[in-house]
């Protein structure tokens, strides 16, 4: 049975690649910690928000992440697509996940606010809804996604093929449409 750990504050701590491995963490706070050496392994969040943390190439292929807030941390080349699907549900504000992996995941409803989404796989991903504010997505991979319903008005450098990408009632700026125009090689001034 996983160590369970209640609504505790966790602050400047640097774990181990198996330091938290089969522990459950609900209602609990993480702040200034590196996971970055981290191999999770049956481990689950409920109710958890990171701030400042480090997750860079960590890897969370066994992870249960129930309403989880990540604040301000680098998440780089993170494989999400392992993650539990039960009540699997997310939100990044300020922070860096260029080169990470949702492939396949049903994000309905997410929200990237002011993040740095950089050659991200977003491939055959369920982007329903998702709130992409101020986001960088150059290079985003969006192929055989859903994004219908998906709000893109304030982010930019993304490219779309809405051939290949569900998009019906996708929000776009006008300022920023011609990403989905790059494909047939048309110049938008």
């Amino acid at each position: 049975m996983p160590e369970y750990n209640l609504d505790l504050q966790y602050n400047d701590i640097t774990y181990g690649v198996e330091d938290v491995n089969f522990k459950e963490f609900e209602s609990c706070t993480f702040t200034n910690c590196d996971f970055s050496q981290c191999n999770f392994i049956a481990v689950t969040f409920i109710d958890c928000s990171f701030n400042n943390c480090n997750f860079n190439t960590s890897k969370i292929n066994h992870v249960a992440l129930r309403t989880v807030y990540f604040n301000n941390c680098k998440v780089k080349e993170v494989n999400f697509a392992m993650c539990d699907k039960l009540i699997f549900e997310i939100h990044f504000k300020d922070c860096i996940l260029d080169f990470s992996k949702f492939y396949t995941l049903k994000l309905k409803g997410t929200t990237f606010t002011n993040c740095s989404l950089v050659a991200v796989d977003f491939m055959s991903a369920d982007l329903t809804e998702v709130q992409f504010n101020n986001c960088d997505l150059y290079r985003a991979e969006f192929e055989k996604a859903n994004a219908n319903k998906a709000n893109f008005r304030s982010s930019y450098n993304y490219t779309i093929d809405p051939t290949k990408t569900k998009l019906k009632k996708a929000i776009f700026s006008l300022t920023t449409v011609k990403g989905l125009l790059h494909k047939h090689d048309i110049v938008v001034v």
